[in-house]
């Protein structure tokens, strides 16, 4: 692998998820009461149910989505290099997705299967700016080991896992089998919690595997405490520490937190006046840290780009920047 290192431009990062196409659209408050939904909430919904709200809602902006797209599309858009695994379906969505990562300049290596049509998420989002999300996984969640690509993992820096994606036998396969192909190859693992419902779900794997492959996690307040069955932030913290190289906790406005050999660095958050949609906040936190990472910034410096960009994209429309974002962390490089 050294030899294979000294000639072999390496890629800072290669995610792996759900490949969603995001389809996000504003909506009145009656829109949410008239469909039955719960606001602010993440539902997995049926293919047929999907059809039928989408033909509801105002047309709206299509594009990648899913936890890792937007984090990979986030460390291309500052400069970094980012390859994505995920699968899609050769229909109208799965072309919107493959171009869409192209575009970003994102290296997507795309699985595809005609069996399900190619997963979509239904963002509503209403004018206090929170934003309702309902999923068809269709074919994203049937990503396989085959569509595991070693020679892409293996010449990887960081491969990061969407945790979203732990709900089938083949995507637990498939991630495993990305797992061991990057700690064969010397490389580092990171794992997104995702969503508290994930973790209460997968919890005993989750712990086994932060045992055995992953060196960072990505995670927000409520998603580590339900990891340790605790609500003491200080006690999940002290446990984390023991488990991965370190951990970054996101807090909402009151910041994040960096725990790193057992020390906890506070990251302030970055005040923002008029937040427009939530959307992927997290997942582009994500996406500053790990370009930081991939500069060899110090773990705190890397959480505060994370924070000015996930500042960035709540005051715009969908999980996207809108501005430069090399131009908004500069200063911080």
């Amino acid at each position: 692998m050294s030899q294979n290192k000294e000639n072999q431009q390496l890629i800072d990062v290669v995610g792996v998820g759900n490949a969603i196409v995001d389809v996000i659209t504003e909506v009145e408050e009656s829109f949410i009461k008239k469909q039955n939904l719960t606001k602010g909430s993440m539902s997995l919904i049926s293919e047929e149910r999907s059809a039928e709200m989408h033909q509801a809602m105002p047309a709206g902006k299509e594009m990648p989505g899913g936890s890792a797209a937007n984090t990979m599309v986030g460390v291309a858009q500052l400069g970094g290099s980012a390859a994505y695994i995920g699968k899609i379906s050769e229909d109208y969505l799965g072309q919107v997705f493959r171009e869409g990562m192209l575009k970003a300049g994102v290296n997507f290596s795309c699985g595809i299967d005609e069996d399900l049509p190619t997963a979509r998420c239904l963002i509503q989002v209403t004018p206090d700016a929170q934003r309702t999300m309902n999923t068809f996984l269709g074919i994203s969640a049937y990503l396989s080991a085959e569509d595991v690509k070693q020679e892409l993992v293996a010449s990887s820096e960081l491969l990061y896992c969407e945790g979203y994606l732990w709900d089938t036998d083949e995507s637990k396969e498939a991630i495993r089998k990305a797992m061991k192909i990057s700690k064969s190859s010397n490389r580092k693992v990171a794992l997104a919690l995702s969503d508290i419902f994930c973790v209460e779900r997968h919890r005993e794997d989750w712990l086994e595997l932060l045992k055995e492959f992953v060196d960072y996690i990505f995670c927000n307040e409520s998603e580590i405490c339900a990891l340790y069955m605790t609500k003491d932030l200080d006690k999940a913290i002290e446990k984390v520490a023991k488990n991965v190289d370190a951990a970054f906790i996101t807090l909402g406005s009151r910041g994040s937190v960096v725990v790193e050999n057992s020390k906890k660095i506070e990251v302030e958050a970055v005040p923002v006046k008029g937040v427009v949609d939530s959307t992927g906040a997290g997942d582009i936190f994500a996406s500053g840290v790990i370009f930081g990472m991939s500069r060899k910034l110090p773990l705190d410096k890397c959480a505060e780009i994370g924070s000015l960009m996930a500042s960035e994209v709540i005051t715009s429309f969908g999980p996207r920047i809108e501005k430069d974002p090399k131009k908004i962390v500069e200063h911080l490089l």
